[in-house]
């Protein structure tokens, strides 16, 4: 798979993220949901915790872990162990590009 392909790919894959929706989402959905917030906060904007939790930019590691976009495992209970946070954060920029 090529690197656009990757990232295309991960544009449509999709998870659960009650935050936004209770219906499974898209990484496109979740990047553009942030813009959205960020846009319509402006200064009160949290870039610690947009989504209610710190960590948030963690959320689309393990979708795309499981769908095989970006090298990394996760634990038993689904929690990053480890990842390859430069091919993450690659596809994430293309990604946000691409929009």
């Amino acid at each position: 798979m090529t690197f656009e392909e990757k990232v295309q790919a991960a544009m449509a894959c999709e998870f659960e993220f009650n935050a936004i929706s209770d219906k499974p989402i898209t990484v496109h959905d979740y990047l553009r949901e942030l813009l959205l917030r960020l846009w319509a906060e402006q200064e009160g904007f949290s870039g610690k915790r947009p989504f209610g939790n710190s960590g948030w930019n963690y959320d689309l590691i393990p979708p795309l872990i499981k769908a095989g976009l970006i090298d990394g495992t996760l634990d038993q209970d689904g929690y990053v162990e480890k990842v390859d946070e430069e091919e993450f954060d690659r596809i994430i920029m293309a990604a946000i590009k691409s929009m």
